[in-house]
């Protein structure tokens, strides 16, 4: 059973093809280009390399955020639309539990951020038990400072996944004692981790309506914002 997996939560495109206990093909990508301009050629690519035609395959796993809100746009319409029309079972996958399947290590707390911008992250933080991810922290917007702050005051290690990571390792910021950022290599979504996690969904049953999977926004975007101040009339 061999399925279809897409991430564009973030600025890294991701597709991959996988089935139960084997990666077949992955591409990922985090270059200047749009996913509008990569995701449709990457399938395509994808399914040739793994030798998968695209009506054989069992079902279509897709990241549905938090996360970019046009990069999560693009990746669950393109899947909502292959899922229609191969009339195959379509299931959505969070981002930051993705990422956080990175690290199948017992004893460190996994820290998942994605940009929700202004200074703030999208944030759900995990622990390895008993051969699954458990929620520590469940998703929230939160300041960045607030969680470098709160992650010094735990004990024990503390990973930091994500875009979010990516940056204050850019920006050479200095992290608290027993905190550190994923590896480069790790840090970032793979499309892999949605297969493997869509595979799981998908045994057992938990399928998404092709008709009603939307992003997990968490907070309204910016032009939403924006419109409400410029049109208060309109305002609900």
């Amino acid at each position: 059973m061999s399925i279809l997996a897409i991430d564009t939560s973030s600025q890294v495109s991701g597709v991959a093809v996988a089935s139960e206990g084997r990666l077949a093909a992955e591409i990922t990508m985090q270059a200047k280009l749009t996913h509008s301009e990569t995701l449709m050629p990457h399938i395509e690519q994808a399914l040739c390399m793994a030798g998968q035609a695209k009506e054989d395959l069992a079902g279509i796993a897709v990241s549905v955020g938090p996360g970019s809100f046009t990069g999560l746009r693009i990746g669950i319409a393109t899947a909502k639309a292959m899922a229609y029309a191969l009339e195959l079972p379509l299931v959505g996958v969070s981002s930051l539990q993705a990422l956080a399947c990175h690290f199948p290590v017992p004893g460190v707390r996994l820290v998942a951020l994605a940009d929700a911008q202004k200074g703030n992250a999208y944030r759900e933080s995990y622990a390895w038990e008993s051969g699954g991810l458990r929620i520590v922290d469940p998703v929230s917007v939160v300041p960045v400072k607030e969680i470098l702050a709160e992650c010094g005051r735990w004990e024990g290690r503390t990973l930091l996944l994500g875009d979010v990571a990516e940056k204050l390792m850019a920006k050479g910021c200095e992290l608290p004692e027993h905190v550190q950022a994923a590896p480069p290599h790790l840090r970032m979504p793979r499309a892999a981790n949605v297969a493997m996690l869509g595979l799981k969904k998908l045994a057992s049953g938990e399928v998404s309506n092709v008709m009603d999977l939307e992003p997990m926004y968490i907070r309204r975007s910016e032009a939403e914002v924006l419109w409400e101040k410029r049109h208060p009339e309109a305002a609900p």
